[in-house]
């Protein structure tokens, strides 16, 4: 059995042709505006993505300080870090900003000696938070959110567009079906 080649004509729907449907004409608008409202809802939804973890990483580093610590101990010596295997669970003890001593268990460098002073990053409450991210890494996270919201954005309109298109085609079918069924009783054919 001979397959016949199928022939892609561009812009079909927008050209005159007696055969173009007015269901036709409406889903190559409903196709443009989405792709068009895709483009320009993925850009803002990029950028205020970027701008929250811009503003939530500023606010980070503006509300971490250093403060100096003594090491107590260590935890015991097989206790690694979870991501970092050059660092370890340690007991620190430090005095926050209000003059309150302080103790707690961070991650500190491995090797360091007991009563050894190491740097610890604390919040406006004298607790211990993680250190702030270096100016390469905001920049990637920055760069990482801005992508993935602009990209969520704009294949969520996309998604709308195409389920407004299948209904429409659907709704387009419909009628098509009644039409053929009129014509059959035209012709003294029975449909079904």
């Amino acid at each position: 059995m001979r397959r016949t080649k199928r022939l892609k004509v561009l812009g079909w729907r927008w050209r005159r042709n007696e055969l173009r449907r007015h269901s036709d004409a409406v889903e190559a608008w409903i196709v443009l505006a989405a792709w068009a409202f895709a483009t320009a809802g993925g850009a803002v939804a990029g950028v205020a993505g970027a701008q929250a973890v811009a503003n939530a990483q500023a606010r980070d580093g503006a509300e971490h300080r250093p403060a100096t610590a003594v090491l107590l101990r260590t935890v015991p010596h097989g206790a690694r870090a979870a991501v970092d295997y050059n660092r370890v669970r340690a007991e620190v003890r430090w005095t926050d900003a209000q003059g309150t001593v302080r103790t707690a268990t961070t991650e500190v460098k491995a090797g360091t000696t007991v009563g050894g002073a190491v740097t610890v990053w604390t919040d406006g409450h004298g607790r211990l938070v993680d250190e702030p991210a270096s100016p390469a890494v905001a920049t990637a996270r920055v760069v990482l959110a801005g992508t993935g919201a602009g990209l969520a954005g704009g294949l969520f309109v996309l998604a709308g567009g195409r389920l407004i298109r299948l209904r429409v085609e659907r709704r387009a079918t419909d009628r098509w079906g009644e039409e053929w069924e009129l014509t059959g009783e035209r012709w003294g054919r029975k449909a079904g």
